[in-house]
């Protein structure tokens, strides 16, 4: 027993999705079903993770439709609406207290996007945890939209974005029905009742509506796009629809920084800051993950790990040398305390770890102690980070244009987010 391919499903349905993913689409062919004639099952809602630092890392792969059934099952599709419900319950668990959706997915249908979308930026305003997003390694069409609900957006150097645009599939079948020797005849009332049929060519009125159909839902998932990205709509449109990688998607707009999942999760730690005592845990894999790197951000500052909202007018101070004991009673000095003398020095580690937050910079605490890196050695680590972005900065801001009057796209991103911080 077979199952009718997907691209019978989904003809006429208006579609934000990748060109590749629609072309396979066009080709699917009949899927075998199961034992008893029911279709195969595909793999659990894969769920979300929680990493040692309070992150839940929510997988978002494959094609997606607005809600599943037994097809979505047969066929491993993502729908909507349990991506929705996963969202939701890593931003109600009490462990987690940022989100990362880490994206490999050519897209889907466009009905339920843009309420999914609006949702994950409902959640993320309600509950205060900051949302990020990977493209690891495509996030095109309803992905794009998707990610862009996110506070910061990374990209891997091979991974795609954009694709921006919708796209509806007509199936004719009339070639094929002839040489099959079948012919259709349908009863219907309502001239626009079976517009777009697959049983004969697409008629020119039939065409116009599903055009103008396309055509406004694109220009609203434009404005989706734009609003969360902060662009404005024309520059989304411009684009027409084009796909963009690795560092042309930050050039672009569509992403903020190239990096992995790995780089993206010890961000996003230093964003939020070592959790407490009493949250802190280890991994903790709630469902299984398309998770398979090291999650465990380097303990010492580095530039290459910018923290998305440090910031800009904090002091460039870390906290001072501490001060030599003063011992308890006059003339002798105590016994030492070996917990005593750990807590301060935790302590300091840590109050030169919220400094260095607040400055752009990312400082692990706890795995500096552990690795037995002390607070001199980690001070002296931070200023020099400190001195390499002031290069850098001052590099930047004399380079030159380019010649003819054109802008370099990273300056011209620059001046797009000053503009919106005004």
């Amino acid at each position: 027993m077979t199952i009718a391919p997907l691209a019978e499903r989904l003809a006429g349905r208006p579609l934000a999705l990748g060109p590749t993913a629609l072309s396979a689409l066009c080709r699917s062919g009949p899927v075998e079903a199961g034992p008893a004639g029911f279709p195969p099952r595909a793999a659990p809602d894969p769920g979300y993770t929680v990493t040692g630092d309070g992150i839940a890392v929510v997988p978002i792969l494959g094609p997606m439709l607005a809600r599943g059934d037994w097809l979505t099952a047969a066929l491993g599709l993502a729908d909507y609406h349990a991506l929705g419900a996963t969202l939701a319950e890593a931003f109600a668990d009490a462990s987690v207290r940022a989100v990362l959706m880490e994206i490999d997915s050519p897209g889907g249908e466009v009905g339920g996007l843009f309420d999914l979308v609006d949702e994950i930026r409902r959640l993320a305003t309600e509950t205060g945890k900051p949302v990020w997003a990977v493209a690891s390694e495509a996030a095109l069409s309803a992905a794009c939209a998707i990610a862009s609900a996110a506070g910061r957006i990374y990209v891997t150097r091979t991974g795609e974005m954009g694709s921006i645009g919708v796209v509806a599939l007509h199936v004719d079948e009339s070639a094929a029905d002839a040489m099959a020797g079948r012919q259709y005849t349908l009863i219907h009332a309502g001239a626009r009742k079976i517009d777009g049929h697959p049983h004969a060519p697409l008629d020119p009125t039939a065409h116009a509506a599903i055009q103008a159909d396309v055509d406004a839902l694109h220009g609203e998932l434009v404005a989706l796009v734009a609003r969360n990205r902060g662009l404005a709509p024309e520059a989304i449109r411009a684009m027409e629809a084009a796909t963009y990688r690795g560092a042309y998607a930050v050039e672009a707009g569509l992403a903020d920084a190239v990096g992995a999942t790995r780089q993206a999760l010890a961000d996003l730690a230093g964003h939020i800051g070592a959790p407490s005592r009493a949250t802190r845990r280890p991994n903790l894999e709630r469902r299984p993950s398309a998770m398979s790197e090291d999650m465990s951000p380097d303990p010492v500052a580095t530039e290459d790990s910018p923290v998305a909202a440090a910031a800009t007018d904090a002091p460039d101070t870390l906290p001072p040398e501490p001060a030599p004991p003063v011992s308890d009673t006059a003339g002798a000095e105590s016994a030492p305390d070996p917990a005593a003398a750990l807590r301060a020095e935790f302590a300091e580690i840590a109050a030169i770890a919220a400094q260095a937050a607040r400055l752009g910079l990312t400082v692990d605490a706890a795995a500096a102690l552990a690795q037995g890196i002390g607070a001199d050695a980690l001070r002296r680590s931070v200023l020099e980070a400190l001195a390499t972005r002031a290069e850098a900065t001052a590099i930047v801001s004399t380079a030159p244009s380019g010649g003819a009057g054109a802008e370099s796209p990273i300056i011209r991103r620059a001046r797009q987010r000053a503009a919106r911080n005004t």
